[in-house]
């Protein structure tokens, strides 16, 4: 089996829900008995998915799906059920334009090629759960590598209020091959001023992004309204 064939199983098994507690992997050799590969191969794709950010690692516990979690989690569980998308992209708009500004300023010539990498697994994907799988996954970065813990605890706490699977449906439903044509745009745009290492033009290109989803789903929730009031 190729080593992008062992990537495709493990990113069905992390977007199947269908791990141990905590969203644990099984062991490499658990999954290399699986895959009918070798550990040392199930080893290196899943150091390639960490380094992408899509899992992680604990000595002693093994390997994860997602981000280690965050105290802010218990809170974004509260908070998501007394707010919506549209306020939630309000307050994206103040945070990430500023991660992006710092992101053009720290960000490493490695960490700019893996996020032009999360760029192309965007549009490559070809159904909604992969283009939100690396879309998030391409914020999540810029927000990482802004380094400044504040304001990464502020967007952790964003992106765990917009994990909720409603919320995610509500997105894809606002998701059409045009608005995916824009959005590729946007990110090569965003990626060029980081990769130039231009913060005003990092931070008006990620205004520019979100404001261009805030509008597309604030259509949305209006003509479900208009619907509801038929």
């Amino acid at each position: 089996m190729t080593d992008a064939a062992i990537r495709t199983r493990l990113l069905a098994l992390i977007a199947s829900g269908e791990l141990g507690e905590g969203g644990r992997l099984p062991t490499e050799r658990s999954l290399a008995e699986r895959f009918g590969t070798t550990r040392r191969v199930v080893r290196q794709a899943l150091d390639a998915l960490e380094i992408e950010g899509l899992v992680w690692r604990r000595q002693g516990s093994g390997t994860f799906a997602g981000q280690p979690s965050d105290p802010t989690g218990d809170l974004a569980a509260r908070i998501a059920g007394e707010t919506d998308p549209l306020q939630v992209m309000e307050a994206r708009l103040c945070i990430e334009p500023t991660l992006a500004a710092l992101c053009a300023e720290r960000m490493t010539a490695e960490e700019v090629e893996r996020l032009r990498g999360l760029a192309r697994r965007q549009v490559e994907a070809t159904d909604p759960q992969g283009i939100e799988l690396w879309d998030g996954a391409l914020h999540r970065l810029i927000a990482a590598c802004a380094r400044n813990r504040p304001l990464l605890t502020a967007f952790a706490l964003l992106d765990s209020i917009r994990s909720n699977p409603d919320w995610v449906a509500v997105r894809a439903q606002a998701r059409n091959q045009a608005s995916i044509a824009v959005t590729r745009n946007e990110h090569e745009t965003l990626i060029a001023a980081i990769a130039a290492r231009e913060p005003e033009l990092a931070r008006q290109a990620m205004h520019d992004h979100l404001s261009t989803r805030f509008v597309a789903l604030r259509l949305q929730f209006e003509a479900a309204q208009l619907k509801a009031g038929e």
